[in-house]
């Protein structure tokens, strides 16, 4: 098994997460469709239905969402002090749609960790990276 396969890092396997692709081999969506995670990777076959990353990426996605719009509205109230409407118009879709951007990737960033760490059912894939990693050295 290669390391292209199986990433020895976090860092790697989060970065494949961001991206929304395997954790396993980097090349294969993780999503079948906007957030439904496919049962296993279409390139190399690793399961993904094992994990339960539940209401964690909404909670993450809330406070980087919520650290980008609050510091901007509140910039833009004191420098210019707009009308209510002005900052409905501006950060009621702003925040719309950062939330729907970043959900997919944290969510499968979310998804990475859980497999990297063995798991939710990841554990299978854990042990198979720890004895692919023995045997190379």
């Amino acid at each position: 098994m290669t390391d292209h396969q199986h990433p020895s890092s976090l860092r790697q396997a989060l970065t494949r997460g961001l991206a929304c692709t395997c954790p396993a081999c980097g090349t294969g969506r993780i999503y079948g469709s906007y957030l439904k995670v496919s049962p296993s990777c279409p390139a190399c076959g690793e399961e993904l239905h094992h994990h339960r990353a539940d209401d964690m990426p909404a909670y993450y996605v809330i406070v980087i969402v919520g650290h980008i719009i609050v510091p901007a509205a509140t910039t833009l109230e004191i420098a210019y002090k707009p009308d209510y409407w002005i900052h409905a118009a501006l950060w009621l879709p702003l925040t719309l749609l950062l939330t729907l951007l970043l959900l997919p990737p944290v969510k499968a960033a979310t998804i990475a960790l859980q497999w990297h760490l063995g798991m939710h059912g990841f554990n299978t894939a854990k042990t198979r990276r720890l004895q692919a990693a023995g045997a190379s050295s």
